[in-house]
């Protein structure tokens, strides 16, 4: 260890620079904004590639957007599509409960007609009945 030392101190000695007070002031300075410029580098990096991933993000919910407002407007489509179907699926329900009121009207009509018949032809029956007993 003691021979370490020593190899390390005549390395020193040889290497070493010696430099007033004032130059290693400016030396410090310097070689303190080289690491604050070193540290504002990175996070200027860091900085545009949040930015670079809100940039994507934002096209991408833009993209989204865009294909719900599309998916809206065709829901709203078809839905406009099945209400005219429903309304005129309504329209020709309510022409055909006319008609099926109309028939019945008229079988009404027809079964009170065969009553009146069927009792003319029993009182003319009945008469004629009398008439030959008579």
């Amino acid at each position: 260890m003691a021979s370490n030392l020593e190899s390390l101190k005549k390395l020193l000695t040889k290497k070493a620079v010696y430099v007033d007070d004032e130059t290693f002031a400016k030396a410090s300075l310097s070689s303190e904004q080289a690491r604050t410029i070193k540290v504002l580098e990175q996070r200027v990096e860091t900085l545009e590639r949040e930015l670079d991933s809100a940039i994507s993000a934002a096209a991408h919910a833009r993209t989204e957007k865009r294909q719900a407002e599309a998916a809206k407007k065709t829901a709203e489509l078809r839905a406009q599509d099945i209400t005219r179907e429903l309304e005129n699926t309504t329209k020709v329900f309510e022409l055909h409960m006319e008609e099926l009121r109309a028939k019945q009207e008229e079988i009404s009509e027809r079964d009170k007609e065969i009553k009146l018949l069927e009792a003319i032809i029993q009182t003319l029956g009945g008469k004629k009945s009398i008439s030959t007993n008579g």
